[in-house]
């Protein structure tokens, strides 16, 4: 059974992490910047920010890969790294939540393209899907339990 099946049929409550972001602000990273090259520049920061959740007590936590399209990440010429940024962005997580001492979820986080679709937009639905596919399939070989699509502001992505 998958481990964010069982955590959600055993426990009543699930306890997740805190805001990513502003962690990653107070550790470093500067206003503009992206945070998924921290996966690989900066492993230690990330692996880290997840042990302090897990030591909180939370049950699931992101990865850091919410901005792990190309679409986001060619705004900082990284659009030829979305499969190795969010594939090193889950190891990371699953060492992080394999080394605890109960069972945590590490969840692929996946935000908003930051794009907007047709027919409002320039973006086809095809090009989303494969930027999306793209980020998932990096997030799934690096092994997360589940893929938490966050913040869309148009169903379109969906």
């Amino acid at each position: 059974v998958n481990n964010f099946l069982k955590i959600i049929s055993d426990k009543k409550h699930i306890l997740a992490d805190g805001a990513t972001g502003t962690n990653l602000f107070a550790m470093g990273l500067e206003t503009g910047d992206p945070p998924e090259p921290w996966n690989v520049n900066h492993a230690e920061r990330i692996r880290a920010l997840h042990q302090g959740f897990v030591d909180a007590g939370s049950d699931l936590f992101l990865t850091n890969s919410f901005g792990g399209t190309a679409f986001r990440l060619k705004l900082h010429q990284l659009e030829n790294h979305v499969f190795e940024l969010n594939k090193t962005a889950a190891i990371i997580a699953r060492e992080v939540a394999d080394k605890a001492d109960r069972l945590v979820v590490v969840a692929g986080s996946m935000g908003p393209t930051g794009e907007i679709i047709e027919p409002h937009g320039v973006m086809s639905s095809k090009e989303a899907t494969e930027a999306f596919k793209a980020q998932a399939e990096g997030l799934v070989e690096g092994g997360v339990d589940v893929l938490w699509l966050e913040t869309m502001y148009a169903m379109e992505e969906l």
